[in-house]
């Protein structure tokens, strides 16, 4: 079957524009775009049908369909040709069943959907494959892009870097100076793109980078790019999938930029268009205390929305102060019964530092959702019958400071207290035994947080 999509505005106007155009807001009214499918050619085929075909090529060496994303080809943008597409087997990130964790906090149905395990180590690798695709194809037809560009606290960065080195594109980061970590900034670097570092913050990036990329034949790849979404929103399609298609109750995700909230949302609303499902999960957003434009509009019913100057938050990578999506992650969480909570630094790090002793290993930003998620929990928004996914969006080994200094107890605003030293002993037997038993005698090992109220764990 032949299957198209299209940009069209957020705000309704008239007019499509094909997804090889360089345009990034509407033409009357500058409004963002989103990307539309002809929803009653995908309908043609049955609900079994699509399930059928997404399972049969999951995780398989067909290509390109062994990549989660382009599995869903026809969803996502079955404009691409197959030859012009460039994926690096992106997707396919486990469900880490939090059995232990999910127990400690009062839930008996906790996973994290692990989307960090990914080339380069976030969830950014979905979106920037379907974008940077997309400029292959433009070239192949023609068209004169001088590289890609895109304003980055350093997931975004990373992904966009690796997908142009492997299509032999030039790519052009703009990072906020000595605010992104040295794990972070060497990946671009690494995969040779023109690495840009700013003294401004995420914010001033993005105003210089959209002013470059407008000015010039320079291709924007931040999440106003709304390919990057599209992307994205196999995500929640493919943790459906991992659940055999069945819906989870909640969905938590920490939130920057935004673009992640509305694909997920999006990703829902496709399956339950195409009736592959029959229900919407509800979608929490979890933003730092010190970033969080989100959730001081959700404190208003989402009637008033003002930008903010993000502080330094140990969730660098959501330090944002005016995120580009806000309108369209407004309106998702409006359709999802829509929840959104804040941590501050000692509830993110301390939230990670936990988690981590039963198996994870997390980056901040998944401590900011696990925060919320455990104070959501103690104020019964969540119920602890619930099944709960949360999305962790990159790999703790993209922060060694962060986890160090928290072992240390060294970071700023944050009492340690699942802090774990290393025991220092003599090379000798019975110093080293005595240190192990000495350590186990005392519960070391089996220690347990202070575990929930009964109440808490009743159905």
């Amino acid at each position: 079957m032949k299957y198209r999509a299209w940009f069209q505005c957020i705000a309704g106007c008239e007019g499509q524009y094909e997804l090889n155009e360089i345009v990034y807001n509407c033409q009357r009214c500058g409004e963002l775009l989103e990307v539309k499918h002809d929803v009653k050619r995908l309908k043609e085929r049955k609900p079994d049908i699509w399930k059928k075909l997404f399972d049969r090529r999951y995780m398989r060496t067909k290509w390109p369909y062994g990549s989660s994303v382009w599995g869903k080809k026809e969803l996502v943008c079955p404009n691409v040709k197959d030859s012009n597409i460039v994926s690096l087997y992106e997707g396919g990130s486990n469900l880490f069943w939090a059995e232990r964790f999910g127990r400690e906090i009062g839930l008996k149905d906790l996973w994290i959907k692990q989307c960090g395990n990914a080339h380069t180590g976030s969830f950014k690798d979905l979106g920037m494959t379907v974008l940077v695709s997309v400029v292959k194809q433009m070239i192949s037809e023609g068209r004169d892009v001088l590289g890609v560009a895109c304003a980055s606290t350093g997931d975004t960065s990373a992904a966009l870097a690796a997908y142009c080195a492997a299509a032999g594109i030039p790519a052009i980061v703009f990072l906020p100076k000595d605010k992104v970590s040295s794990s972070q900034l060497v990946q671009p670097l690494a995969n040779n793109a023109l690495t840009l570092s700013i003294d401004t913050d995420f914010d001033g990036c993005m105003k210089l980078v959209s002013e470059i990329c407008t000015k010039n034949n320079i291709y924007l790849a931040n999440s106003m790019n709304s390919l990057r979404i599209e992307g994205q929103k196999t995500a929640s399609i493919e943790l459906v999938q991992q659940f055999d298609w069945e819906v989870p109750d909640v969905v938590v995700v920490p939130g920057g930029n935004l673009g992640n909230v509305t694909a997920l949302g999006l990703g829902f609303l496709m399956l339950k268009d195409l009736g592959i499902v029959n229900r919407l999960p509800r979608i929490v957003c979890a933003q730092a205390q010190k970033a969080n434009p989100l959730y001081l509009s959700y404190l208003t019913g989402f009637k008033e929305y003002k930008p903010i100057k993000a502080q330094k938050t140990l969730a660098s990578a959501i330090q944002i102060g005016d995120p580009v999506s806000i309108k369209k992650a407004i309106k998702i969480l409006r359709i999802f019964d829509g929840v959104v909570e804040q941590a501050t630094e000692d509830e993110l790090a301390n939230a990670a530092a936990r988690a981590d002793r039963s198996g994870l290993f997390n980056c901040p930003h998944t401590g900011v959702a696990l925060a919320a998620l455990t104070k959501l929990i103690e104020k019964r928004v969540i119920k602890p019958s619930e099944k709960v996914i949360v999305i962790s969006t990159a790999h703790g080994l993209k922060f060694p400071d962060f986890k160090i200094k928290y072992h240390e107890g060294t970071l700023e605003e944050v009492e340690s207290r699942y802090m774990n030293r290393p025991v220092e002993v003599p090379a000798n037997y019975e110093k080293v035994r005595s240190s192990i038993l000495t350590a186990l005698e005392k519960g070391y090992y089996d220690y347990k947080p202070p575990r929930p109220s009964p109440s808490l764990v009743e159905d």
